[in-house]
């Protein structure tokens, strides 16, 4: 781990530009062909959640609603997150394909109204990620704060592109480590 520093700083807002600039590379056919491999990955994985956290796929993101689809058949059900106030966890709405969706502050699609509830698994975006099973955001901390605001913490799973992975993202004290990382080529238990 290494503690906060503008140096540390300046290289993960570069960094995060091209992560996403690797993603943006992606044609539309490459990124469902990867999109619908990590769903198979999460399939064959992970256990049926009982409430299943997801992102809203936004700067060409793996798009795993089919997996959350899915899960719902079969019993599950599903949430999305919500920017409740600046520097707080995130919330998690619950959320079905009829839920009235508006963009937050951010852009995102999230719902406007509905039941709060605590997800037992999280499917997390993964901007970039490195092997010890950190994943680079965006920078907000929204899903650092939330994970160790959590009790019991959730399942926190990363899904990404294998574009994005990296050597390291030099994880700073405050980052929380997943427990799976999902990508198009396979799925990997993180080591405590």
């Amino acid at each position: 781990m290494v503690e906060p520093n503008e140096d540390n700083t300046a290289w993960r807002r570069a960094l995060r530009r091209e992560m996403v600039a690797r993603r943006a590379a992606l044609s539309d056919a490459d990124h469902a062909g990867l999109s619908a491999r990590i769903v198979e990955q999460l399939l064959a994985a992970l256990p049926l959640p009982g409430v299943v956290a997801f992102c809203w796929p936004i700067k060409h993101e793996p798009d795993v609603r089919a997996v959350v689809e899915s899960w719902a058949a079969l019993g599950a059900r599903a949430a999305l997150p919500v920017v409740v106030a600046e520097e707080a966890p995130l919330a998690f709405r619950l959320w079905t394909a009829d839920t009235p969706l508006a963009p937050d502050r951010y852009g995102i699609p999230t719902p406007t109204a509905g039941d709060f509830v605590q997800p037992d698994t999280i499917l997390l975006p993964l901007n970039g990620f490195d092997a010890a099973g950190y994943r680079l955001g965006y920078g907000g901390g929204y899903f650092d704060r939330t994970l160790a605001a959590f009790s019991p913490r959730p399942l926190a799973v990363g899904v990404g592109f294998e574009v994005n992975r990296l050597d390291s993202i030099r994880p700073e004290s405050h980052d929380q480590r997943l427990d799976w990382i999902v990508t198009e080529a396979g799925a990997v238990r993180s080591l405590p």
